[in-house]
């Protein structure tokens, strides 16, 4: 039955406004590929101003993810905010469904817009698409952000019990959800302290799937099923920019130790950034720590002191958190 209101659609639409408030303007770049690509970019481009682009992760479309974020960043920044492929108003006849053909069809709507050299922050999945365009790009490509996501991850991890869920298909099951309960399960892993249920009854979680995640949602476990696929570390690049690694204490989705994995990976040129008493969504748990370190990295240009990395041990991090949390913790996955 059709819902005659939306709450979702709502704050959709005040997203967008204030996305249209901050100067940026929604386009469609044809790829003439069978991909078309939607992607927010300034209205009026500033030659002054660096260019900063935000790759969203999994979940709500990239107006949720990166709503809070354009509002601080936007006085320092050309910043172009794409929907990658099967989100919002991207997608492809295309087959490919590997990070490395999503960096590329961003990295052409970055030349279509005339954009040579630019800075990036990548939030979870939207970690794996910046790094695969940074590594590919590595002349346009400046400095990178990279939010828990677990680049250095291999294949064999699934199955050495790194994640809480092994399963992939369990996992994708979670990440892109059908039904309230599987939306509350991905809240709790999302949040460290997920605040009591009955502050997000079924209806609203109901309303958030039906707006949110009901389009291209096999294409999207796809592109879930492609990362770990025969991911070794070996086979990695090492990209060269200067490259901030920001990780939640107590990931349940990435676990930290995939943060000091990477960082390793990287040696001097990387700094990883632990925000304490949070999990995967720590931009919504801690947004204005997480907004100091960007702006720290990105606009002063200064490298923050790194977390040593410590003997792996993932037991504290893959503890089982069954739990709900407000709508607002919807935005990062």
């Amino acid at each position: 039955m059709t819902r005659c209101f939306s709450l979702t659609a709502v704050r959709n639409r005040c997203y967008k406004s204030s996305f249209l408030k901050a100067g940026l303007r929604s386009t469609i770049t044809d790829l003439q590929d069978g991909t078309i690509m939607h992607c927010w970019v300034p209205k009026t481009h500033n030659d002054s101003k660096p260019n900063l682009l935000l790759i969203h992760g999994l979940g709500a479309n990239t107006m949720w993810q990166w709503g809070d974020t354009i509002r601080k960043m936007i006085p320092f920044f050309n910043i172009f905010v794409p929907d990658l492929v099967f989100f919002g108003d991207s997608y492809t006849t295309r087959p490919e469904r590997s990070e490395s053909f999503q960096a590329q069809c961003v990295m052409r709507v970055m030349e279509a817009n005339s954009v040579k050299k630019l800075s990036l922050v990548g939030l979870s999945y939207g970690g794996f698409v910046g790094y695969s365009l940074a590594a590919q790009f590595s002349e346009a490509v400046e400095r990178v952000v990279i939010c828990c996501a677990g680049v250095c991850m291999e294949e064999k991890d699934l199955k050495e019990g790194v994640f809480k869920v092994s399963d992939l298909e369990e996992a994708a099951d979670i990440l892109v959800p059908q039904t309230p309960e599987k939306l509350r399960e991905l809240l709790g892993f999302a949040m460290f302290k997920p605040p009591p249920s009955t502050l997000v009854p079924s209806c609203l979680l109901a309303d958030f799937i039906d707006v949110m995640c009901t389009e291209y949602t096999e294409e999207k476990k796809e592109l879930i099923r492609a990362i770990p696929k025969d991911r070794k570390l070996s086979n990695i690049t090492k990209i060269s920019q200067p490259t901030l690694i920001l990780w939640g204490e107590y990931d349940k989705i990435f676990p930290l130790e995939l943060g000091h994995r990477l960082k390793r990976h990287l040696g001097d040129n990387a700094h990883l950034v632990v925000i304490k008493g949070t999990g995967h969504a720590f931009i919504v748990e801690k947004p204005k720590e997480s907004y100091r370190h960007l702006k720290s990295f990105l606009v002063d240009l200064q490298p923050p002191p790194s977390t040593p990395s410590p003997i792996p041990n993932n037991e504290n991090h893959l503890s089982s958190c069954k739990g709900e949390a407000e709508k607002i913790t919807l935005k990062t996955a």
